[in-house]
């Protein structure tokens, strides 16, 4: 495994665990925090089947840009904009779960990272925002987009201009957070959500989130037709058979043991 700086990463059978670890400024994330991020998302061997991102500490996930780094970056070396890019597209387009693990802040770049994820749990010290505008300039790596097709345009565009950062119970009404748990708990709980998404069907689990992804730029019939593509995949899968004779047998399925670990 390399030797990183920035993050670490823990591979426990199919569950990968990759923390932001720069605690001392609250996980800020700076350009070798991003490229060594995104050097182990590439490199997950291939039987994970869920990625959790947290970060270090109990203060935050991550509170945004490294500003000290931000001072430097000006509009000729921000055309190198290719790994925060696809970090965040490889996090929303991963075949498997990827889940945003939140305590304390969640703000600018951090955030974005975990709008990219396809679910997020907080705790209740957790507070979310996008501060940009009070620099001088608007979130860039999604932000926008995102959080409008999250929240909806009025709510996204007075959260993004007045730069308003919104609390654990409001970021769970509005759909920003999945799951809000006690301090305590959290451990415990990410334990036990990353186990629950582990033992999914592969081919289904990687269907679901194929379709979701691609049908909000489709018409309803075409995202239909779309989905029942996938149905059709799934239907000569070695996972359908094992869930459906897991059921017959009144048994819990053991899906992508037996013909390799993407369920086919």
């Amino acid at each position: 495994m390399a030797d990183y700086k920035t993050i670490t990463l823990r591979q426990d059978g199919p569950r990968a665990v990759l923390t932001f670890n720069r605690p001392e400024v609250l996980n800020a994330l700076n350009t070798q925090l991003i490229l060594e991020t995104l050097d182990a998302v590439r490199g997950l061997p291939p039987e994970t089947r869920v990625l959790v991102l947290r970060g270090a500490g109990e203060k935050a996930f991550a509170a945004g840009a490294d500003l000290e780094e931000m001072q430097r970056r000006t509009p000729w070396n921000e055309i190198d904009f290719g790994p925060r890019r696809e970090l965040a597209r490889r996090l929303e387009t991963s075949p498997f779960p990827t889940v945003a693990a939140i305590s304390g802040f969640a703000l600018g770049g951090g955030l974005e990272l975990a709008l990219a994820c396809h679910l997020r749990i907080g705790t209740r010290t957790a507070v979310l925002g996008l501060p940009e505008t009070r620099l001088g300039i608007l979130p860039a790596n999604g932000g926008t987009a995102r959080l409008t097709r999250l929240v909806g345009r009025g709510r996204a565009l007075k959260m993004i201009m007045l730069a308003e950062r919104v609390n654990a119970e409001e970021a769970e009404r509005l759909g920003l957070l999945d799951w809000v748990v006690a301090p305590e708990d959290f451990d415990a709980e990410i334990e036990k959500l990353a186990g629950r998404l582990a033992a999914l069907a592969p081919i289904s689990t990687r269907a679901v989130i194929d379709t979701v992804n691609r049908s909000a730029d489709m018409t309803v019939d075409h995202a239909i037709d779309y989905e029942h593509r996938w149905f059709q995949i799934c239907l000569g899968s070695a996972d359908k058979k094992e869930g459906v004779q897991a059921f017959l047998d009144k048994r819990p399925p053991a899906f992508g043991q037996n013909n390799g670990q993407n369920g086919f």
